[in-house]
């Protein structure tokens, strides 16, 4: 008879909050304590990342929880080596948990002589031991292409869909926007999911950083506007969207963006905006910052990625957690109908 191989979990230094949640999150699936693999993750006084793991992980099924988010080169490198450790000690598989995956948004040559460095860290990814990617919200989702490996990309829309449920108690007036025409697909399955209209704001820029000027199609009058997107930065066109969308008559606005990346002075700008609120995912973790604004709220994502870990190590299907009634099971408690 063949043993059980339960999945095991090893955390780096990039979303340690994350990471235990979703421990926590199996213990209770499992009905038994599941804990993160006890290594630590340190640097040398010249910055370079050393990895030592203090447990058996021989024939383990691995998974190593690890946003690349900022600082994005340190915590790739922090990935990579500890795939290499675990390689080294004979995991029998290691699959990368990548809540945000960073580098996303260079994934094709915009100009000449530009690198494709999406393509590259797939290449690091790949040839680091790790045999499986599970990651959220690729910025483009023809990065999945760029591996060799299995990539599972789960999406927020369907956490998002229930979170405007609980919120907004009359949909009616409820309006999906997306922030620009490139975003129309991610703004349009949110939309179909909550049976929504949709409005995109087209926006043209000058130079690059800075926006000449931005246009609505579609009614928003008397509409409470939801601008959705994968990826919220610097909140420059973020809130200029917002700035548009009242001027177009919008009642309120608010945003649901998956990875709060909100570098630079995001925080400050969201905190002065139009937006009545931010809602983002724990993808990333929250600075002391984002955790002050009253504006900016965070919904949780352990739920869906522990049972997705779940089924990976099983062997069931992940696409099925983008069924509203699977995924209403998993977050039983946090939304309610």
């Amino acid at each position: 008879m063949t043993a059980i191989v339960e999945p095991k979990l090893i955390a780096g230094n990039s979303n340690p909050t994350l990471a235990k949640a979703i421990a926590r999150r199996m213990s209770m699936h499992q009905g038994r304590p599941v804990g993160l693999v006890d290594a630590r993750v340190e640097r040398f006084n010249d910055q370079e990342i050393f990895v030592e793991v203090y447990e058996n992980v021989r024939g383990e099924d691995m998974f190593i929880i690890q946003s690349t988010s900022n600082p994005a080169n340190d915590n790739l490198m922090e990935l990579l080596i500890m795939a290499d450790a675990l390689k080294r000690s004979s995991a029998s598989r290691i699959t990368a948990v990548i809540p945000y995956f960073g580098y996303a948004r260079q994934d094709r040559r915009t100009k000449a002589r530009t690198p494709i460095s999406a393509k590259l860290v797939a290449n690091l990814i790949d040839r680091a031991g790790i045999e499986r990617v599970l990651t959220m919200d690729l910025h483009a989702t023809q990065i999945q292409g760029f591996f060799d490996i299995p990539v599972d990309n789960l999406y927020a829309s369907p956490i998002f869909a229930m979170d405007i449920k609980q919120n907004f108690a009359n949909l009616e007036k409820v309006m999906v926007v997306s922030p620009d025409v490139g975003g129309v697909g991610r703004a349009r399955e949110l939309a179909k999911r909550l049976d929504l209209d949709l409005a995109i704001v087209d926006k043209r820029r000058s130079s690059p950083g800075e926006i000449a000027e931005m246009n609505v199609i579609g009614d928003v009058s008397g509409r409470i506007c939801l601008i959705v997107d994968d990826i919220c930065d610097t909140a420059g066109t973020l809130c200029k969207a917002a700035e548009t969308l009242m001027e177009k008559g919008a009642s309120e606005v608010h945003a649901y963006i998956t990875h709060g990346v909100l570098s630079g002075p995001a925080v400050m700008r969201i905190k002065d905006s139009v937006m009545k609120s931010l809602v983002i995912t724990d993808s990333i973790e929250a600075t002391p910052e984002v955790k002050a604004a009253e504006n900016i709220r965070i919904v949780p994502t352990a739920p869906i990625f522990a049972q997705a870990i779940l089924n990976i190590a099983n062997g069931t299907s992940v696409s099925s957690l983008f069924e509203a009634e699977t995924l209403g099971t998993i977050y039983q408690g946090l939304y309610e109908e």
